[in-house]
């Protein structure tokens, strides 16, 4: 193999791919870093079709990825939002037990959001309504510490920064090879274009277990895509809702539920509803790639979780199919909410990393290899949370080039 021709190459220029390399030029400014990013532009997927929430981290276990990573994520992403005039707000958001099953779940909510030093409230009936007076609650949560952005412009942002560091971000460039050998990584894109050098990052989101395996590397998991579906009020309805509102989560089941977000342009989306895509960018029922279907299908843990989520899967469908139904779900907390209320809104797919037991894995996962650190499962709240993602990324391949 020649010699290289970069330090590290890292595949992928979604909002984690840009936040490496942003991470590595800031720690090593004399690494040279190339991103190869297969779409002709960043954050085309995931980091471009998000809710473009910023999370607190309520949500996630004490000692977990996911609690350290957005509690500080959501701090350092205000304050570069602030850095660089980034459209954002910290509005605080409101999580709505609509049933009395729900309230031991938000009671623990609340236990976990004072472990984490979060500014939590407890209301009633009343106080939900000084927040939002169209939402119906039997009792909430008001979390001071969520707000909004433009994720998008972040990952731009960043990759604006890396390049202006030095780094180059070659887009249009799909990875179809990759061999190592001893301090030593090729890349060839499709074009035939051929990258050396001696580290890899994987951040390829929903094709990042593929990446692995191409590179001779067993994940020991498999993406399974799950589409969320988004409706958006209309404009003369958008009142309806003045902030971001809630359901209490299931705990057995990754999602947060069919939410009410308004975005930092001031349109309130609804959704997501989460439904089996077809392809890994199956944004429709209509989008269909057998070679996609057939790797989902033929995976033993694909069957697990269908076995084991089969009722959550079914009303989930039944609301994917039906907007009626849709709209029964919106109801619980937006009682107001009228089928014709609801316009349709591009939809996202999430790369949700499944273990071939079915157990769907819920903290961010990352694994290295010689010459290689891949990123498995980075799903929300790793926009939220793409800083220090990105810096510890960065520590990894630093460890590997001697950065």
């Amino acid at each position: 193999m020649a010699a290289y021709d970069c330090d590290v190459l890292v595949i992928g220029a979604g909002i984690i791919g840009l936040s490496t390399a942003y991470a590595i030029t800031r720690a090593a400014p004399r690494t040279r870093v190339v991103v190869l990013e297969k779409e002709p532009g960043p954050a085309r997927h995931q980091t471009g079709r998000n809710s473009g929430v910023i999370h607190s981290g309520i949500y996630y276990p004490p000692g977990s990825l996911k609690a350290r990573y957005a509690l500080q994520g959501s701090a350092e992403m205000v304050k570069f939002c602030a850095e660089y005039d980034i459209p954002h707000e910290v509005t605080g958001k409101l999580i709505v037990a609509t049933d009395r099953s729900e309230l031991p779940r938000l009671h623990g909510l609340i236990q976990r959001g004072r472990e984490h030093g979060l500014p939590v409230r407890e209301l009633g009936p009343a106080q939900i309504a000084e927040y939002e007076p169209e939402v119906c609650g039997l009792a909430a949560i008001h979390v001071g510490t969520t707000g909004v952005c433009d994720f998008g412009a972040v990952a731009r942002q960043y990759a604006a920064l890396a390049t202006d560091a030095g780094a180059r971000i070659v887009y249009g460039a799909e990875v179809t090879t990759i061999g190592r050998r001893s301090g030593r990584v090729a890349v060839r894109t499709a074009s035939g274009t051929v990258h050396r050098a001696r580290a890899l990052v994987n951040c390829a989101g929903l094709h990042c277990d593929r990446i692995a395996r191409l590179a001779g590397d067993a994940p020991g998991m498999r993406i399974v895509p799950f589409r969320g579906e988004y409706f958006t009020l209309a404009p003369e309805r958008a009142g309806l809702v003045r902030g971001l509102v809630y359901p209490v989560p299931d705990p057995a089941f990754p999602f947060l539920g069919v939410h009410l977000t308004r975005g930092i342009d001031g349109a309130v989306h609804i959704g997501p509803n989460a439904v089996p895509a077809l392809a890994r960018e199956g944004y429709d029922w209509r989008t269909i790639r057998p070679a996609d279907l057939a790797g989902t299908l033929a995976y033993p843990g694909s069957w697990r979780i269908a076995r084991r989520h089969w009722r959550y899967g079914a009303g989930e469908l039944h609301r994917s199919l039906s907007r009626h139904a849709f709209t029964d779900a919106v109801r619980r907390l937006l009682p107001a909410t009228q089928e014709e209320d609801l316009l349709p809104a591009p939809a996202g797919v999430r790369a949700q990393a499944v273990l071939p037991d079915g157990t769907l894995v819920d903290d961010f996962l990352f694994a290295e290899s010689p010459g290689m650190v891949h990123v498995l499962n980075a799903p929300s709240p790793a926009a939220t949370a793409s800083l220090p993602i990105g810096r510890e990324v960065a520590r990894r391949v630093l460890g590997v080039v001697g950065g």
